[in-house]
């Protein structure tokens, strides 16, 4: 294969000799004849787009991709070891367990890309003398990089950001659970919103940082230096009491379904009115709710996969990065409600028959539904009035008479079913 050496020292590879490469990759990943795993090291992509294809498991390792564009791409366990992705779009690109070691991604376009896992460490990184080329390579330290870079409801649960240089940085609503952020730097980055359950931030600089209404469930924020940051309606651990009353309130969810279970004649709908449920973890999972009041509850977090929540109340509930997959919730009351990051695949958020000529709709109004996954969920009739939809994901969603009058509809998927 031909490749003339750019001036960065790395090889420029023509669109045809990149295609020739990709297409017996994907053929590798995908186990047909004629396929071989690519081996893309030191190659200058500069400005090329590969959105959409499948680089899973690719030695990309050292390469440019300074203003790329790789939209949705597949880079599941892709090497990018010193990569430059400075300026590069990886907008929902699946980045998942990517060795990231040493990668430059200083301002580039991370919303909602999929980084579970991924490796930002500090690496040892090769760099091409600057006469004499790949012939002769420099090595030297380099932690991570991702000041200025934009990170709007990703996801980098269990990440490795240890040292990470991540400088004025939007994480805007991503999801960083067990996140290693040991003496990263985050001086002036916005976390607001942020999922940070069980993080690791000792030695971490989040000076001037903006946490406002964070979720720091099992953080010792303490062993980070937080001068001049915003900590406003962060979330911390469950007080004493919701732990001590979390018993009573398993009992009151089973009552609940002993209500539903006998058409009401034993047992009685539970109220959970600003309660934190957390402490209850998994235990409601597949449980028959429906009438249950949890107005202003706290479920932050919670598995309510298969609840059964028919007219329930969840009007200003916190339910930010609950799994309700598959949960029945027609006619459900969720006006106001925190839903970012939440789970609703193929849950059933349609009317609820009340008699013959009567239904209740599902009322999602002023709701906060940032990136949520909805695919494949029911919402005929659904009231989702004024409510913030940004990057919320309806692909494969029933949305006939769904109302959205005055919702944001920025980077939403899947609205062309509206109506349909």
């Amino acid at each position: 294969m031909s490749a003339a050496v750019a001036l960065s020292g790395r090889r420029k590879l023509s669109l045809g000799e990149i295609e020739m490469v990709l297409a017996a990759h994907e053929r590798f990943i995908t186990g047909r004849p004629g396929g071989k795993l690519a081996a893309l090291r030191f190659i200058d992509f500069t400005g090329v787009d590969l959105s959409g294809r499948n680089l899973c498991d690719a030695d990309l390792s050292a390469s440019i991709f300074d203003g790329a564009k790789l939209v949705g791409t597949k880079l599941e366990r892709a090497n990018l070891f010193g990569c430059d992705l400075r300026k590069a779009d990886l907008r929902r690109a699946n980045l998942s367990r990517a060795d990231l070691r040493g990668a430059c991604l200083r301002g580039a376009d991370l919303t909602q890309a999929n980084l579970t896992q991924a490796d930002f460490r500090v690496g040892q990184v090769a760099v091409p003398h600057p006469s004499k080329g790949l012939a002769s390579l420099i090595h030297h330290q380099r932690s991570g990089e991702l000041d200025h870079a934009k990170l709007t409801g990703a996801t980098l649960d269990g990440s490795q950001l240890e040292e990470v240089s991540a400088f004025a940085t939007d994480f805007t609503d991503c999801s960083l659970r067990g996140a290693k952020l040991n003496r990263a730097n985050l001086k002036d980055a916005n976390l607001e919103g942020a999922m940070m359950d069980w993080a690791d931030v000792a030695g971490a600089n989040l000076e001037g940082a903006q946490l406002a209404d964070s979720v720091l469930t099992g953080v010792d924020i303490r062993k980070a230096r937080t001068s001049g940051a915003n900590l406003e309606g962060a979330l911390s651990a469950p007080d004493q009491e919701a732990m001590d009353l979390a018993g009573d309130h398993y009992q009151m969810a089973l009552a609940n379904q002993t209500w539903c279970k006998t058409g009401g004649r034993e047992g009685k709908p539970a109220c959970f009115d600003g309660k934190d449920l957390r402490p209850l973890d998994q235990r409601l999972r597949g449980l028959r709710l429906s009438v249950m009041s949890a107005k202003g509850a706290i479920l932050v977090g919670l598995d309510l996969a298969g609840v059964h929540l028919q007219g329930a109340n969840l009007e200003d509930a916190d339910l930010r990065g609950v799994c309700l997959r598959g949960a029945d919730l027609r006619g459900a009351k969720l006006a106001g409600a925190k839903l970012t990051k939440a789970d609703l695949r193929e849950a059933i958020l349609g009317p609820l028959p009340l008699s013959a000529d009567r239904v209740n709709r599902g009322d999602l109004h002023h709701a906060r539904m940032r990136y949520v996954n909805a695919q494949g969920a029911d919402l005929t009739s659904a009231i989702l009035d004024e409510a913030d939809v940004r990057g919320c994901d309806f692909s494969g969603a029933m949305m006939r008479g769904a109302s959205l009058r005055g919702a944001d509809l920025s980077l939403a998927l899947g609205l062309e079913t509206l109506g349909a």
